[in-house]
């Protein structure tokens, strides 16, 4: 099948993924539940993609696996994270703000159809890596290999290490500013969009371009809107040492610190 014909049926998918988890949220009273599904619904399309492709299987295996561990990982922590939890702040001042009685079904247009949306947009070239041209495994797989795997480490490590920091009670108020902290205030986010960069290279790698904007995007809404961007405001607020801390260490990309 042609590649817009996929992504559209992808669409389709994804509106129905997203209804249904905003019906399960207006019953619990508690959009934040879109959160842990964030990574779930691009494995769900990394597989529909994979099954209704027909590039070259080496490719189509190893994106689909690549986005399968990438998104898995990235769902289990944000579940047990938020297990038992109340509703996230930011959805609780939504409710505020439009009041509990329109809130249940203006939640599934700014909250649950937006995400689809944007979660179908960043989801090219999982398909671009996976239809169409056929080009044989070269040299820009294999880069892009290497740098998802970097980009998962500085993820997955950087959450490891913000919730070691957390657990301890004599953290309470400090700054982590060590391990992957020490060189980027927000190591978890670049790893995140690092391997969305190795998917947009997969796509390069398969002869398909477009979906580099996919990445880009990606790295401008962690850096932007709902990632970097917000948590600074809050932690500069809420921690005094923040400021030092923002001095001398990168934002996003890891480099060393400034004495």
């Amino acid at each position: 099948m042609a590649f817009l014909q996929i992504y559209f049926q992808g669409l389709g998918l994804i509106i129905v993924f997203m209804t249904l988890l905003w019906l399960v949220s207006v019953l619990k009273k508690n959009a934040s539940i879109v959160d842990p599904f964030w990574g779930l619904g691009f494995v769900l399309l990394a597989w529909y993609y994979n099954f209704q492709s027909e590039g070259l299987e080496e490719r189509k295996l190893i994106i689909t696996v690549l986005i399968t561990l990438w998104g898995l990982r990235l769902s289990i922590f944000l579940g047990i994270r938020n297990w038992n939890k109340p509703e996230d702040f930011r959805y609780q001042q939504f409710r505020k703000d439009f009041g509990e009685h329109r809130y249940w079904w203006v939640s599934f247009f700014q909250v649950f159809l937006l995400q689809g949306i944007l979660l179908w947009l960043i989801s090219a070239p999982i398909l671009g890596a996976q239809n169409g041209a056929n080009q044989g495994l070269g040299i820009l797989d294999y880069a892009a290999i290497l740098l998802w795997i970097i980009g998962f480490i500085f993820e997955a490590g950087g959450d490891y290490q913000l919730n070691k920091f957390k657990a301890n009670p004599n953290n309470k108020g400090k700054v982590l500013d060590s391990g992957l902290w020490k060189y980027s205030r927000h190591p978890n986010y670049f790893g995140d969009g690092l391997q969305w960069v190795a998917f947009a290279i997969l796509s390069i790698a398969n002869a398909c371009y477009l979906p580099l904007l996919s990445a880009l995007l990606m790295n401008y809404l962690l850096l932007k809107i709902s990632g970097v961007s917000l948590l600074e405001k809050t932690l500069s607020k809420t921690k005094p040492q923040y400021a030092e801390y923002v001095n001398k260490t990168s934002a996003y990309l890891p480099w060393f610190p400034k004495k």
